[in-house]
């Protein structure tokens, strides 16, 4: 047996409502007890276990991040970082550092914003072939929806003679470097066909190991190609998998269908054990608001030519979403755009199970007040990313003055009985926790958003925050009698903080510090 008692905390069991206790009793993997400290030494001392005395440390459930791309985020840490970057010229200086040590045969980094550039317009293929004409180089805007490539990626990947909206030209009919959506998928895909598995599975341990350093024990990872589950079922069947992934493949994979592959052998959500598990589907409705491929209702702002574009067909993505309704698995489906939302919706009213499989919608950025009253009826869950709202400081531009009220709705969906998670979509935005809870609570006041008076009301406390990114991100991976809280029958993932979040002033929520972070009742992260 495995037991030990923690004491001495203020332990924040769960938050809706609040459950706060002095300490718990951890039994192997799982909490038995949470209560005070006489009762925690009695019953471990009873148990034949170990007594931890926290000195008046916080502590937490573990993070559930529902939704990110595990394989991309072990990748930006090892590759060129353009978070930041002000201009193209600086752009391509930190391109030729990173050419010059990086080991891998293609070029690839991620984080770029046009909007900072003081430049006032997007990367080409003739600024990267400028610094690197022998490599192939990809670099992807920040959001993941736009990427723009050097001339030999765009030989390599066929995109050069790619005659679709999503590649870019110029008015000779010749490649910018620019491509979209699609595109970015095709590029990344021939990037990911050079890793070996041994390669992927490194990155994803470094994923792994970096989130658990910033207190997330479990993930959602969307858009999951087969090679990266290889990967994780490499690391699984070597024991080498500590945090709890939850996987949401793609539809497709190059040649192959995984919706006939999964109906072939009767595979549904939840197959896997506490460690590994399949959900069901990652789908995609539109694209971004940064790349003006979110699909809305009415054209953009800034750019009346568009309202950007479904990225599926509508037609094939209800076929596919009933066709997943039917076979038992659960929908994640990317909507940003109002008219992606309203498509999105539109399609769940059809299926059978949305409330048994608790599909989702991811983002959910631009939400009209109509949908609002349409989603708390249908029972689906949003998955939301409350730092885009620091990131998409440009929103405005994009929407309006009306439009932008509807912007990432927190307080009204949660008010409304949606079922919110939180989640980061890293390596989009970033990893840690705290800068998310910043985010949602504060909104930009702090941030010089000019747009934040339009947008306050929809701030939420550290209460609600806190249990989106605990019970509510486990309600959309359907664990929230295991996972999310620190109840008795709850697995022991938690985490030490340096401080309570309850009693920190709103502008200090993002200096919040990780001490130590347990999955299953092990310490598998320490700071000191």
């Amino acid at each position: 047996m495995n037991v030990m008692g923690f004491i001495n905390a203020r332990v924040y069991a769960f938050f809706k409502p609040l459950r706060l206790y002095e300490g718990f009793v951890v039994f192997n993997d799982k909490v038995i007890y949470t209560g005070n400290n006489t009762d925690v030494v009695q019953l471990t001392r009873d148990l034949g276990g170990n007594v931890i005395d926290l000195k008046g440390k916080t502590v937490l459930p573990g993070f559930i991040d529902a939704h990110l791309h595990l394989d991309s985020l072990g990748l930006s840490l090892v590759t060129l970082d353009l978070r930041g970057v002000k201009s193209i010229d600086e752009l391509k200086k930190k391109l030729k550092l990173y050419s010059e040590s990086s080991s891998f045969k293609w070029i690839i980094g991620r984080g770029w914003d046009q909007e900072l550039f003081i430049d006032k317009r997007y990367p080409t293929k003739l600024d990267l072939d400028e610094v690197v004409k022998d490599r192939p180089v990809i670099l992807i805007r920040t959001c993941g929806h736009v990427a723009v490539l050097n001339t030999v990626a765009l030989e390599l990947t066929g995109l050069a003679a790619y005659d679709e909206k999503e590649v870019e030209k110029d008015t000779c009919g010749n490649p910018t470097g620019l491509i979209y959506e699609e595109a970015v998928q095709i590029a990344s895909r021939k990037f990911m066909e050079s890793i070996t598995i041994n390669e992927l599975t490194e990155l994803l341990k470094k994923a792994q190991y970096y989130l658990i350093s910033h207190g997330i024990t479990t993930v959602g990872f969307v858009s999951c190609s087969l090679k990266s589950l290889k990967a994780l079922l490499e690391m699984w069947v070597r024991g080498e998998l500590k945090i709890r992934v939850r996987l949401y493949v793609n539809p497709f994979d190059n040649e192959l269908n995984l919706v006939e592959l999964l109906r072939s052998i009767g595979l549904k959500r939840g197959f896997g054990d506490e460690y590994l598990k399949i959900m069901g589907l990652k789908l995609f409705a539109d694209g971004s608001l940064g790349a003006r491929t979110a699909w809305l209702t009415q054209p953009y702002e800034d750019d009346q030519s568009t309202n950007g574009y479904p990225a599926f067909e509508p037609d094939n993505l209800r076929k596919i979403s009933k066709l997943s309704d039917e076979l038992g698995l659960q929908l994640a489906i990317h909507a940003i755009g109002d008219k992606a939302i309203e498509t999105v919706l539109s399609i769940y009213r059809e299926l059978k199970n949305i409330k048994h499989l608790r599909h989702r919608i991811e983002h959910v950025s631009v939400l009209r007040d109509d949908e609002l009253e349409e989603f708390s009826k249908l029972g689906a869950v949003a998955v939301v990313q409350p730092h885009f709202i620091i990131s998409d400081w440009w929103a405005d531009r994009r929407l309006g003055s009306k439009r932008i009220k509807w912007l990432y709705r927190f307080r009204s969906m949660i008010d409304n009985g949606i079922p919110v998670a939180f989640s980061t979509d890293a390596p989009v935005e970033p990893v840690n926790p705290w800068e998310t809870i910043y985010a949602a609570v504060t909104r930009g006041k702090y941030d010089n958003i000019a747009f934040y008076d339009d947008i306050k009301h929809e701030s939420i406390n550290v209460i609600d925050a806190l249990h989106s990114y605990t019970y509510g991100s486990a309600y959309a991976i359907h664990e929230e009698n295991v996972l999310g809280s620190l109840l008795p029958g709850s697995y022991a993932d938690f985490v030490v903080v340096d401080r309570d979040p309850l009693e920190t002033p709103d502008h200090q929520l993002k200096n919040i510090k990780i001490l130590e972070t347990y999955i299953g009742g092990i310490k598998v992260y320490s700071n000191e």
